[in-house]
């Protein structure tokens, strides 16, 4: 009896070795990785205020005189990202200016101007830089020796934005501005034509 159960232990043994080898050799199977959700699409969709500062100068022969300023102001608007690819949207600012001019008619000065403008064009660099194009009504104040008036007008330009952090980017803008439409009421020679360049930030409200 003893020796059957020695030789019981045995064989025993001998599987429970022979099953350890065999593990051994089976390939290693590794846990799957734990799911991680894609990161969320970058979208231009959404509202946003800005700031901007820059510099103004004539266009052609306006203001009948040499004149350059700064120019600086705020912004609001919004954007609707409508592909991938393109980016619409409707923006309005409003600009304080130091533009005057000197001529033999005495001075001229713009000391304020808006636009209200619609922005078409394409997202870029995973969608991150907006390159477009600007376009709509603009009005401002016109002060001459004769008076001042309120001019109304259009202007057009475009421009480069790129955000650089969520929920904030920044924007490089060029405009030219026409306001001579004064109501087919002259208060002097002087015409409202002018170039500006400026820079600006913005925070957007739910910009992903």
């Amino acid at each position: 009896m003893h020796i059957k159960n020695s030789l019981s232990a045995i064989a025993v043994a001998a599987a429970l070795s022979v099953g350890a080898a065999h593990a051994a050799d089976l390939p290693y199977r590794k846990d799957a990785p734990a799911f991680a959700p894609p990161p969320p699409v970058f979208s231009w969709t959404g509202a946003y205020v800005g700031l901007n500062v820059g510099g103004g100068f004539k266009a052609d022969n306006s203001f009948g005189g040499d004149v350059s300023g700064v120019v600086g102001g705020g912004q609001i608007g919004y954007n609707y990202q409508i592909s991938p690819l393109f980016v619409v949207g409707l923006e309005t600012d409003f600009q304080g200016t130091s533009l005057r001019s000197n001529n033999g008619f005495g001075n001229a000065s713009l000391p304020w101007f808006g636009t209200v403008r619609g922005r078409a064009g394409f997202a870029l660099l995973e969608s991150k830089l907006f390159v477009y194009g600007t376009g709509g009504f603009a009005y401002g104040e016109l002060n001459t020796p004769f008076g001042s008036d309120t001019r109304t007008g259009w202007t057009a330009g475009g421009g480069v934005e790129y955000a650089f952090l969520p929920n904030w980017s920044a924007k490089v803008e060029y405009l030219y501005t026409d306001l001579t439409n004064n109501g087919g009421f002259a208060i002097g020679p002087q015409r409202a034509k002018f170039h500006t360049v400026r820079a600006g930030i913005n925070y957007h409200f739910n910009l992903f």
